[in-house]
């Protein structure tokens, strides 16, 4: 390689009290709170036991990547409850900065954008809870900067987590975030419930939020979740995978792709780009076969509302969005439909579904040119992760 990698998709382990350590006590039942049963530790998220993850302490924790072969597609080579249960303490790395930038060395990454692990998961299991949501993620950020910082030795950049569960939270953690020196935030692919109910997260009531992102000119990373995406009737209804045994495909499989496709779908339909000019989003960790279908629809809306649209929708997608893909999708159609400017790399290290080394992804990387490679693996996030002001 003659140019640097930085990795556009890592995640922390969260602490064992990130959903405690600065939520009121009186508000904890309603938000996370750890309960024992039967010699092991859970968390209750509004009042309800949470099974997202197996061990929501994270120690022992499964290997980085450990089921890289099942998701390239050779489970017949795989037993995939033996490489889960091969666990190990958990790293100095997955819970602190220092000895991750060490790691960072060691895997020759000049740097990292690093996301939640529950952190993605806990607001669906609150959303009828408003007020608790805010608080809860209110706390979290604070944990967040005491623990990690928004941006240690400009090697690793954190994304404080939104909620527009209340649209004024919404506008005071920006500025908070903000003012201690964040460079992106994160959100989930959904709706969010407000006191009001359910609503679109591009309707006038959030406008406040979004001219506030377009002023500040920071990168809104919209990151794979449960955003609630219902396969009730049809399959089991679950962000967390199940390996046990029995197993059968599922449409629950799809669900992350279908909850993006709708959420950037919708931002464009309600010409979110053209009202807010200065926005950059980036959907990471959502895959991204689901862009001719909504290039499809884009264009298909153009021409039923003729001059609704001031240009090609597909175009103002281009200019705002950026993508990242799974690993395992087809790195070569991603370009061609987006453009080598508009795609970033990120391993999803150390996750159980991400690649067991971010350059693993290298042989990946081989199918585009030089130039190419460049931006993908390192420029276009680099550029993502410095403001731009409008």
């Amino acid at each position: 390689m003659d140019h640097p990698v930085f990795d556009a998709d890592n995640h922390y382990y969260e602490a064992e009290d990130a959903f405690t350590r600065h939520v009121d006590r009186k508000m904890q039942p309603r938000c996370v709170q750890w309960v024992e049963m039967d010699g092991r530790r859970y968390h209750l998220v509004g009042g309800k036991l949470s099974h997202a993850v197996t061990n929501a302490t994270f120690d022992p924790i499964s290997k980085p990547g450990c089921l890289y072969d099942y998701f390239r597609g050779k489970a017949d080579m795989v037993n995939l409850l033996s490489r889960l249960r091969d666990h190990e303490p958990i790293r100095d790395e997955y819970r602190h900065p220092e000895p991750r930038v060490m790691r960072l060395d060691e895997q020759q990454l000049a740097g990292c954008w690093l996301f939640p692990t529950l952190g993605m998961v806990y607001e669906e299991l609150l959303k009828d809870d408003p007020e608790a949501v805010c608080a809860t993620f209110r706390g979290f950020n604070r944990w967040l900067l005491d623990d990690w910082k928004f941006n240690f030795e400009d090697r690793i950049f954190t994304a404080p987590y939104i909620t527009l569960a209340d649209p004024d939270w919404a506008v005071e953690e920006l500025e908070w975030a903000l003012g201690e020196g964040t460079q992106l935030i994160v959100m989930r692919p959904a709706a969010p419930t407000t006191a009001l109910g359910r609503q679109s997260p591009f309707d006038k009531v959030f406008d406040p939020f979004w001219a506030r992102v377009n002023e500040s000119g920071v990168t809104v990373v919209v990151h794979a979740s449960d955003a609630g995406v219902s396969t009730e009737g049809y399959g089991q209804r679950s962000f967390s995978a199940n390996f046990e045994g029995g197993r059968q495909p599922s449409i629950g499989a799809f669900a992350i792709e279908q909850a993006i496709h709708n959420y950037l779908l919708s931002m464009v339909l309600a010409n979110h780009f053209v009202k807010f000019p200065n926005l950059r989003v980036v959907a990471v960790e959502n895959g991204a076969e689901f862009l001719p279908d909504l290039f499809r629809k884009a264009r298909s809306s153009a021409k039923k509302f003729p001059g609704y649209f001031p240009d090609d929708p597909v175009e103002i997608f281009r200019r705002h969005v950026w993508i990242n893909p799974f690993w395992e999708d087809d790195l070569g159609s991603i370009v061609e439909w987006m453009g080598a400017d508009r795609v970033v790399f990120g391993s999803d290290w150390p996750h159980i579904e991400g690649l067991p080394e971010p350059l693993d992804y290298l042989v990946e990387a081989k199918v585009l040119e030089p130039a190419e490679r460049r931006r993908v693996l390192h420029d276009n996030a680099v550029e993502l992760t410095k403001l731009q002001p409008a």
